[in-house]
C-alpha cells in the first residue's frame, strides 16, 4: 500500500531541511577557516559524504555552488567522498577534511 502524498512530501521537506542545515555549517566552517588563514578566496574543499546524508558527490557540488554563490568560496573545486558505512556514527552528516585558500 502507498503512503498517501503529503507523507512523500514532508519526508523530501525534511530532507530539503537536513541538507540546508549541513550547508549552512559547513560553508560557516569554510568560510572560517578562510578568514583565519588570511585567505581571500577558497580554492579547494574536501570533504567526507556520510552514506545517510542524502548527498551523493554531485548532489553534494550543487548545493555548494548555491551556498557559497557570493561569498569566498564562490568557484572552488570541490573534491567529495561519499562513505558507504550507513553504521558510522558520521553517516547523516558532512566532514569537511580540508580547505585551501589563495591571498
Amino acid at each position: 500500500m502507498a503512503l498517501p502524498n503529503r507523507y512523500s512530501l514532508r519526508s523530501r521537506e525534511e530532507q530539503t531541511v537536513h541538507e540546508k542545515a549541513l550547508m549552512d555549517d559547513l560553508m560557516s566552517k569554510i568560510l572560517g577557516v578562510a578568514a583565519a588563514q588570511g585567505g581571500v578566496r577558497v580554492t579547494q574543499i574536501k570533504v567526507w559524504l556520510g552514506a545517510l546524508s542524502h548527498f551523493t558527490p554531485e548532489h553534494f557540488r550543487e548545493h555548494f555552488d548555491d551556498a557559497a554563490r557570493g561569498t569566498a568560496a564562490e568557484g572552488a573545486e570541490v573534491v567529495a567522498r561519499l562513505d558507504d558505512d550507513p553504521t558510522d556514527p558520521r553517516a547523516q552528516g558532512v566532514v569537511l577534511e580540508s580547505v585551501s585558500v589563495a591571498s
